[in-house]
């Protein structure tokens, strides 16, 4: 058994290091993956009116030393990178390294700002389950938790930017500057952590020992004190999985009010193709992610102590959230009826002469800068997201139960999958292959088969260890007739059930990258470019951008519900194991 242990341990580490490598190769080889030649860029950074002939093209390639080849130009990169050269920029002719301290600089102190925001309403949320022994702070954290960063940017800079007037929406020049978008990165991440604390106390509370130590007379407080240091241990790399969030969501928010942090940063350098500056930025970044990751582990080590440090420490089930079935279906109803009219109506019409027209009933949600029809564009776009998200969680269903398999790979990999957020893929692989639909598909689907991968592998863990594949095997069967006719049917079912659950959040993912101009382009009428699109004219047509922010908050709010109502289902339900058949308990869904 130990010996298995060891062995799942340093295959995960072995994924892990191959990953790293096969990232950074990735990030070294940006300007020979590109779908553009680097060379027409530099060259129309130095001079916009010189001729692109093929001689000023050869010359420029051989001072950067495209034409050395990949391995050439990945072991020059990797060179200049371990003396602390992230090289210059293409466009402006500057080094890169001062560019990228300076974004650090400011992204670290808006991520210090949102994760103070975070802690405040993690504990705002958490106070009345500690108090009560109970409460339904659960679900208002998982709203929270499900809303977009850039969702929650753009709704707070119409209110309290242009509508009250109270905050600048725009720049970094002083404190006030901050509250905005500390405000919008912070409540996500908030949500998330008071959802993982209050789901998990009720349950902690009502364990033998806080019984135990009411009767001998301990003070409230310091049971409090002790059922969150009981708590947080298991929590902790969720925790460091919020703070990547932080800096996947720090993109779009930085985009949205003009923070020139590192995520704006490598989203400009992206779009102008300027590749030093995008590798050094993308480092940066992923730096964040492996850092907290680090930071995470080692602060769970410290709670747990040295006694438990080998054994672990696991919680008990949380309790379910009870949601009424008519939320998600009011929810969904209101989704399919809005985006079956939408489907209806041409997304693509242009009158000019009602442009930006008020919501009236030839246009119920009014009409954008180019006098489309606000509720033909959010149908149409709804269906083809819909869509891709689907063929993502498809695919996203058939890597988990295949690395379910192979839990040291799967760990492995998944590390270094968790400390990448879509956007930062989303950025890689518009760099290499350009923006669009596809590449944003890509993108999130690179990166979500570790839940459901971790899913997989503790179910067949599960029907391995039972009773009945013993008895199996001791008549003869064969191991494919095991894996074919009882290990994959009692996982697939529970699996499919949770990618099936993850489609909301997928769909919101692919809007972010939309959101960002990594997705799909204009004139597709993606949800995500269209609130994009309509920022230009917030003040003067707010019904423009409120429309599609509404129909993603619906969306977040399904799947919240729809995942909470699903689990409460499973939790109620009594399954006894039967022929052919194993107990199985359903994982926690994520959004």
């Amino acid at each position: 058994m130990k010996s298995t242990a060891r062995k799942s341990v340093s295959q995960a580490g072995l994924t892990r290091f191959v990953c790293l490598v096969a990232v950074l190769a990735v990030v070294g080889l940006l300007p020979w993956l590109s779908h553009r030649d680097p060379a027409l860029t530099v060259l129309r950074a130095r001079s916009a009116e010189q001729e692109a002939t093929d001689e000023a093209l050869s010359a420029i390639r051989a001072d950067l030393g495209l034409d050395a080849g990949p391995l050439s130009l990945l072991g020059s990169w990797a060179s200049d990178l371990l003396h602390g050269d992230l090289g210059t920029s293409w466009v402006s002719g500057h080094d890169v390294l001062p560019s990228v301290v300076a974004g650090l600089q400011v992204s670290l102190g808006l991520m210090g700002a949102a994760l103070g925001v975070a802690v405040l309403l993690g504990a705002a949320l958490v106070a009345p389950v500690l108090v009560r022994g109970r409460g339904s702070a659960g679900a208002v954290a998982a709203m929270l938790a499900a809303v977009p960063e850039f969702l929650l940017a753009i709704v707070a800079l119409l209110v309290f930017g242009v509508w009250l007037g109270l905050l600048p929406t725009s720049g970094w020049q002083g404190p006030e500057y901050m509250v905005l978008p500390a405000l919008a990165l912070g409540v996500p991440a908030g949500g998330l952590l008071g959802r993982l604390v209050a789901d998990a106390l009720p349950a902690v509370l009502d364990e033998r020992w806080v019984e135990l130590w009411r009767g001998a007379g301990v003070g409230r407080a310091r049971i409090a004190g002790a059922a969150l240091r009981r708590v947080l241990p298991p929590l902790v790399p969720q925790f460091g999985m919020a703070a990547v969030g932080l800096a996947g969501g720090a993109v779009a928010v930085e985009l949205v009010f003009a923070v020139p942090g590192i995520g704006r940063t490598a989203l400009g350098a992206a779009r102008s193709q300027d590749l030093p500056l995008l590798q050094g930025s993308v480092l940066a970044l992923l730096l964040l992610g492996l850092t907290a990751g680090a930071v995470a582990s080692v602060v769970r080590r410290r709670l747990l102590g040295p006694a438990l440090r080998d054994a672990g420490l696991t919680l008990p089930p949380p309790r379910p959230v009870r949601v009424h079935p008519a939320v998600p279906l009011t929810l969904a109803s209101v989704l399919l009826l809005t985006i079956g009219w939408g489907l209806l109506r041409d997304p693509y019409a242009v009158n000019t002469t009602v442009r930006l027209a008020a919501p009236s009933w030839t246009h119920p949600l009014g009409t954008d800068a180019l006098g489309r029809d606000v509720l033909a564009r959010l149908g149409h776009g709804a269906a083809s997201t819909v869509g891709t998200a689907a063929a993502i969680c498809l695919l996203g269903l058939l890597i988990g139960l295949a690395l379910g398999f192979l839990p040291g790979v799967a760990a492995g990999a998944a590390d270094i999958a968790n400390a990448l957020p879509p956007v930062i893929v989303g950025i890689l692989v518009a760099a290499a292959v350009g923006p669009g639909n596809g590449g944003a598909a890509l993108a999130v689907a690179l990166i979500s088969w570790p839940a459901l991968s971790a899913h997989a592998a503790a179910l067949v863990q599960e029907v391995k260890a039972s009773s009945f594949l013993m008895a199996q095997r001791a008549i003869g069967a064969t191991p494919l007739w095991i894996l074919t006719r009882h290990v994959l049917p009692s996982v697939a079912g529970p699996v499919a059930r949770h990618a099936l659950l993850r489609l909301p959040g997928i769909a919101l993912a692919l809007a972010s990258l939309g959101f960002l101009g990594l997705g799909a382009q204009p004139p597709a009428p993606e949800w995500g470019l269209l609130l994009d699109e309509s920022r230009a004219y917030v003040e003067r047509a707010p019904w423009a951008a409120l429309a599609p922010a509404v129909a993603l908050a619906l969306l977040a709010g399904l799947a919240v519900s729809g995942a909470a109502y699903a689990q409460g289902r499973k939790k109620r339900a009594t399954t006894v194991p039967a022929e052919g058949r194993t107990s199985m308990k359903e994982a926690p869904v994520g959004v």
